[in-house]
């Protein structure tokens, strides 16, 4: 990583961390046992789950209708492998015996809404190493494990988008200082298409959702999706949440307790990776398929890895969408890159075939892109035990699948330069990341008006390829351009952060990458690469419609937009987004 030397920011954290970390790490490390060697695991020995899936809707009389849910989060034990001892986790369910990691699939459908109460029954203490050196969401008197949920990709209110800030602990008996109601929101109003929710508190995202706190959701539209004719039904049609981690002999996960810059942050560290890879809650699990297409909703629901998914034995992978939208027209991969909480939407034809097996496997290197090659234990996610006769699939691939139109550029509001920085210690490790070299708490400087469309400039000055997130919009890549004489600029960057003072049209003059065929529609992620200007268009309007939210986008607390490395994002990439009339 090239970082940028601090100096200065964090000295007066120097005597209140040496009071910490000495009691902080020597708790966790008190609870050190061996570490369990992934290779003690045998692959493809557990069978892979379809997680319980829950109705977003009711039906009276043959019409949708509005639901309300209640679902908790949950203290239990849980287990990731038939040779492994069950692990404690965090989970999601309607009750203690249900929950599950990942938690429960929630269907929605177009246009109709869905109330959601997230019961928060954690216990007082976490069940991993958190670190209150940086920006923190903390319980006043051990009033529990502060939690609040994003339904990612959703479109919805400011108060149900649960911002950082929003959270609140067992039985709301503590609550965040933006924290606004216990009941919220999804009107379900926006494009078909794949979404999850995960916890979102602040400066615990990385610890709860490691803790297992995460979830798919899906809202469907039977009018506009029935005539492309893709796989469909429950067993055609499969969620796959996809994380890594990383265990102890008894069971229990595994986080570092001890963080790379000890005297400034006790806990923290950069990036977290685990050793086994983890498909629906079950460490390399096996399923066997008919000779048949099947449509997979891949999430990488990861802290930082990086996937980029292959076939062992040749298969395709035909992609339909991308995060939470439609592609124009299918497109046939052999290999696919997922950053951090991207979504990929892709078909796999079984019948094409010419073994009885295929092993889904990954080639990314961790970090992305200059890490470590991956091995023989992270390179395996899932094996495809594949029947041996043809069946009968009725389910096809159409020319086209959804063309949601883009906007004239010259139509755009404004132009916005996003700049991402790493800074370092004199050690040259990693002590936090920013965003327009600002915390968290600085005031919004990004406040686009409702129902407009603006350009963003997202300049990478890391080496590290960080997937943004931005809450509410969507946005469609233009460009990817590479920065010349990057540490000249940065230099400026850093002293000035200013593009135009900087003259970044002296500097963004460099070699142009191409954005794939599969990613050149609607994202609510994208993976901005080190070294260049990646320019998107963000629309904060319905993309389906071109029609205005039905809620107040201006109402508090407003929204983010962040790095989804959540290691990153805890330590601070992230910055508020506030919408103005």
């Amino acid at each position: 990583m090239k970082m940028v030397k601090m100096v200065g920011r964090n000295e007066k954290l120097v005597v209140l961390v040496i009071v910490i970390s000495s009691a902080f790490v020597g708790t966790w490390a008190a609870k050190e046992e061996s570490l369990l060697s992934p290779s003690a695991l045998e692959m493809f020995v557990d069978e892979l789950p379809d997680m319980p899936r829950i109705s977003g809707f009711n039906v009276v009389k043959g019409v949708f209708v509005p639901k309300s849910l209640k679902i908790g989060m949950f203290s239990k034990k849980w287990k990731f492998h038939r040779d492994l001892p069950a692990t404690p986790v965090f989970a999601y369910g309607k009750s203690k015996s249900t929950a599950t990691v990942p938690g429960p699939t929630i269907e929605a459908r177009h246009g109709v809404d869905t109330y959601v109460t997230w019961q928060n029954h954690l216990p007082s203490k976490h069940i991993l190493p958190w670190d209150p050196t940086i920006p923190t969401a903390m319980s006043p008197s051990n009033k529990g494990v502060p939690t609040v949920v994003h339904l990612h990709g959703g479109i919805d209110e400011p108060e149900s988008d649960g911002h950082a800030y929003s959270w609140f602990t067992s039985g709301f008996k503590a609550r965040g200082p933006a924290w606004t109601k216990k009941k919220y929101h999804y009107h379900n109003s926006q494009q078909p298409g794949n979404l999850w929710y995960h916890d979102h508190a602040m400066g615990l995202t990385r610890v709860n959702l490691l803790a297992g706190l995460v979830g798919s959701y899906i809202i469907r539209d039977h009018k506009v999706e029935a005539p492309l004719n893709l796989p469909y039904s429950s067993e055609y049609d499969r969620p796959l949440v996809i994380f890594d981690r990383s265990f102890r002999t008894d069971g229990s996960l595994y986080m570092n307790p001890v963080g790379n810059n000890p005297t400034i942050h006790p806990q923290w560290q950069p990036e977290y990776f685990g050793d086994a890879i983890i498909v629906n809650g079950k460490a390399w699990p096996h399923m066997t398929v008919k000779r048949r297409k099947y449509r997979f909703r891949i999430i990488n629901a990861g802290n930082a890895r990086f996937y980029r998914f292959f076939f062992t034995n040749g298969l395709k992978f035909i992609h339909v969408a991308s995060d939470s939208v439609y592609n124009e027209r299918p497109v046939v991969l052999t290999k696919l890159l997922l950053a951090p909480s991207e979504i990929a939407d892709v078909v796999v034809d079984f019948s094409k075939s010419t073994s009885d097996s295929a092993i889904l496997s990954n080639d990314a290197a961790y970090p992305y892109p200059s890490g470590d090659p991956v091995n023989e234990i992270n390179s395996k996610v899932m094996k495809f035990s594949i029947k041996p006769h043809q069946e009968n699939d009725t389910s096809s691939i159409p020319n086209r699948l959804m063309n949601y139109p883009m906007p004239k550029l010259s139509s755009a509001s404004r132009t916005r330069y996003v700049a991402m920085y790493e800074f370092a210690s004199p050690i040259d490790e990693p002590t936090h990341l920013n965003i327009n070299n600002k915390s968290f708490e600085e005031p919004a400087t990004e406040k686009p008006k409702v129902g407009t469309t603006e350009i963003w400039e997202v300049i990478n000055l890391t080496e590290d390829n960080h997937p943004l997130h931005i809450h509410l919009g969507l946005f469609r890549v233009l460009e990817q351009t590479e920065l010349l004489n990057v540490e000249e600029f940065r230099d400026c960057m850093t002293k000035q952060n200013d593009a135009i003072k900087c003259q970044i049209s002296k500097y963004a003059r460099g070699k142009k990458l191409p954005v794939v065929a599969h990613e050149k529609g609607w994202k609510n992620v994208y993976k901005m690469t080190p070294g260049f200007v990646t320019k998107i268009v963000v629309k904060f309007s319905y993309v389906h419609t071109n029609e205005s939210y039905p809620f107040d986008a201006t109402a508090e607390p407003g929204y983010v937009y962040h790095c989804h490395i959540l290691d990153h994002e805890d330590n601070v990439m992230m910055r508020p987004l506030k919408f103005v009339n």
